[in-house]
């Protein structure tokens, strides 16, 4: 396969509509090869890939190419009257053979079909090869899970014949099954490819990663991995900078009092010289003059060397601040080995078909959900954090707890991430809230906009972070697809935020590394006989 170009950015920056900048003079080429495109939330990923995709107009600067493009939104709605086959893009040609099927034609409709007179039966063993067979071409979009969506949509990409897919967080909403698919599916395509994910195994498979940050796109050759230790070594290299740039500051600073304390000797002794000397007064007014001129010019070479020792300090403090992980900050929460969490008996959960085994959890274990899309893990949850009554049996929660679901509804649209923090933990100072959403990746503007404006992964690290940084802390954490939309540091920075957490543990998820990663204790998962529980 040969690396030609595809599509092309030109300096392309984009601005909102208030005139704030998101990015400024990108300038990229994204060719056949597979590749990933990763970046902190509110970073502009999004909005980069609509560009590309021509959803969206640059601000200034041009996108070269002549590329077919097909796009997949983060979450895709769907309007009324949407059907299976209109989420695929082959509508026109379906619509058409019905036409012709009923005898009541339109005169394009031939050509429409041109090659295409058996759509129906490809669209249709398509679904089937994708597990989707149970779906009818005339299926309403609207009854269909986000995962179905996402699947569906993506089915018919595969089948456009599009030069560059463009796919934004496609892996999101869908179980470990159809996660494998995906995986398979693309690593199979034979076109370009850009993926903006935070899916650490998508992107394993991809040939290269562009980072997008505010000092622009940066490309690194290689998968995940590769990118990851080339981070690695680029925010060692940034630590020891600043490391230098301090020890030569003070090397230079010694210097630089050792240089102004010689010239105030030589001007004092100077000074001692004239007063013995009994020359003319106007001879010692020139002589002293040339001192102050000459101490002047000393003085003003002194402070620019110094705001350029101050100045290479900046720089690399920048270089830095710009490689800074993510960091949330966990309450102090922690349970006895002993202490009674949750007890369940012949319990059967809301919208599931089979009863739970019964459970009893003790302590600070640690509880995976997993399962197929549909069948109940956030019904579960939602059960055990008392949003929904149990349809039969016991289920007893004995301890405080904290519950954050998909929708996110502890955010109060209107109101600022400083202040949900601060509502959660009303001890809380303000600046020291203010440098904990600095952690999160939200500076000051970002800290005062109404939850409402922020990016759906800023949206859930603060979420996460009024949930698991709460006052009172809760001893048992609830969380539904806590690794959702969120970038990859934070990613990180969850898993070692829950890694350390010395509370109980619930959690669903989808993904394998970050389950792992928890050092899950027990599992409570879907089977085709029904739910089953292990300890791990």
């Amino acid at each position: 396969m040969t690396n030609s170009p595809v599509i092309a950015l030109e300096r392309v920056s984009f601005h909102f509509p208030t005139g704030q900048p998101l990015f400024d003079a990108l300038s990229e080429t994204f060719d056949t090869r597979h590749t990933g495109l990763v970046g902190r939330n509110g970073a502009g990923k999004s909005v980069l890939g609509r560009l590309l995709a021509g959803r969206l107009q640059p601000t200034a600067g041009r996108i070269a190419g002549q590329a077919q493009v097909a796009y997949l939104p983060q979450d895709i709605e769907v309007a009324n009257g949407t059907r299976v086959v209109d989420l695929m893009g082959f509508a026109a040609p379906f619509d058409a053979l019905g036409r012709v099927c009923a005898g009541c034609m339109d005169e394009d409709d031939v050509e429409t079909l041109e090659g295409r007179w058996d759509i129906a039966e490809r669209l249709h063993a398509a679904l089937h090869d994708e597990g989707l067979g149970h779906l009818a071409l005339q299926t309403p979009a609207a009854m269909l899970s986000g995962g179905e969506r996402t699947r569906v949509a993506l089915l018919g990409m595969l089948l456009s014949g599009a030069d560059l897919l463009i796919l934004d967080e496609p892996s999101n909403h869908l179980d470990q099954a159809s996660r494998q698919r995906l995986y398979e599916r693309l690593r199979q395509w034979p076109g370009g490819l850009l993926v903006i994910s935070h899916d650490r195994q998508l992107l394993e498979g991809m040939q290269r990663i562009v980072e997008l940050s505010p000092g622009g796109l940066r490309a690194y050759g290689g998968n995940y991995s590769v990118y990851r230790d080339a981070l690695l070594r680029e925010r060692q290299a940034a630590q020891h900078g600043l490391e230098h740039a301090r020890t030569e500051r003070k090397r230079g600073e010694r210097a630089l009092q050792a240089q102004q304390q010689r010239q105030q000797r030589r001007a004092a002794n100077g000074a001692c010289a004239a007063r013995d000397s009994n020359q003319a007064p106007i001879l010692l007014g020139r002589q002293k003059s040339r001192s102050e001129a000459s101490a002047g010019r000393l003085q003003q070479r002194l402070q620019e060397a110094r705001s350029g020792l101050d100045g290479a300090v900046r720089e690399a403090a920048a270089q830095v601040d710009e490689h800074l992980g993510i960091e949330l900050h966990g309450s102090a929460a922690t349970l006895p080995e002993g202490k009674r969490v949750l007890s369940l008996r012949a319990v059967q959960a809301p919208f599931s078909a089979a009863s739970l085994p019964d459970i009893d959890l003790f302590g600070p274990r640690r509880l995976a959900i997993t399962g197929p899309n549909g069948c109940g893990k956030s019904s579960v949850l939602a059960m055990l954090a008392g949003r929904l009554s149990a349809v039969a049996g016991a289920c007893r929660v004995e301890v405080p707890l904290a519950y954050l679901d998909q929708q996110l509804s502890c955010l109060p649209a209107a109101q600022s991430a400083l202040e949900h923090l601060r509502r959660c933990n009303r001890g809380l100072p303000e600046a020291l809230a203010r440098t904990r959403l600095m952690h999160l990746g939200l500076d000051a503007h970002r800290a005062l906009l109404p939850c409402a404006r922020l990016s759906g992964g800023e949206r859930l690290k603060l979420a996460l972070a009024g949930v698991i940084d709460s006052e009172p802390a809760s001893p048992l954490l609830l969380l539904d697809e806590p690794d959702n939309h969120i970038d990859l540091d934070s990613l990180l920075a969850v898993e070692a935020m829950l890694r350390d957490y010395r509370g109980a543990l619930i959690v669903v998820s989808h993904d394998a590394a970050f389950i792992e990663a928890l050092a899950i204790t027990d599992r409570l998962q879907w089977t085709a006989q029904g739910w089953q529980h292990e300890r791990v």
